[in-house]
């Protein structure tokens, strides 16, 4: 609860007054931590959007928290799954947010909603029969960990991919702040410019080599990628 009252009253350009009254009758999510209401950034963010407020750009600011995930964490946080099943884009992404390991609070079919969205937008293939779907807005996502689920399909489908191959290799990215986000995005980028990586993915490899060849490598892209 990262946000007190004055906060709020800076991001939406209001009163005190009036953020009180939004406590008591419109729902505006707080909790209070001895006597003092506190909020939650990504509450507000959902919360203002639903009621069509406008928000200061700051909400999206976000302070340097220290050490970011290696993206061997990341994927070992979200898992590695095999003959994930379904027929087209939006069958497959129901299959991987029913399996991918979520906090509870997540809701699994907004988060399905999210993807969705984001694809109507382009298709995240990026070729090679790889895709890596992900929210358009991850700030708005009930999670305390960034994580990549990492699925291998049990048929390949058609992503729109720039090159028009099917995929059957998809890193499902979900994360709770935009610089986590972007730190594992661009990661997985240089990870999969290495080939002996790409051949694993390609076989496809047990969880322990896929692992161990990422972790092996990390630290030649980690510089690069930042």
């Amino acid at each position: 609860m990262e946000l007190t009252v004055k906060d709020v009253v800076r991001l939406f350009n209001v009163s005190e007054r009036t953020v009180y009254r939004w406590i008591q009758s419109a729902n505006l999510p707080a909790y209070k931590v001895n006597e003092q209401y506190r909020f939650n950034r990504v509450e507000m963010l959902e919360w203002a959007t639903a009621q069509k407020i406008p928000v200061s750009p700051d909400i999206f600011s976000e302070p340097d928290t220290g050490e970011l995930p290696t993206l061997s964490r990341a994927i070992e946080a979200g898992g590695i799954y095999y003959r994930v099943s379904g027929k087209d884009k939006e069958s497959v992404l129901r299959s991987i947010v029913a399996q991918i390991r979520l906090p509870e609070e997540v809701d699994i079919d907004f988060l399905l909603q999210v993807l969705m969205a984001r694809e109507s937008l382009g298709s995240t293939a990026i070729g090679d029969g790889i895709a890596i779907p992900h929210p358009r807005s991850p700030i708005v996502l009930h999670v305390s960990r960034p994580i990549i689920s990492l699925s291998f399909l049990e048929t390949p489908i058609d992503f729109d991919a720039p090159d028009g191959v099917p995929v059957n290799i998809i890193f499902t990215l979900v994360s709770p702040t935009i610089r986590a986000h972007l730190h594992l995005l661009s990661r997985l980028s240089y990870a999969l410019k290495d080939e002996s990586w790409r051949k694993i993915l390609a076989q496809p490899g047990v969880r322990e080599e896929i692992l161990d060849r990422l972790k092996q490598i990390e630290p030649a892209f980690g510089k690069a990628a930042s």
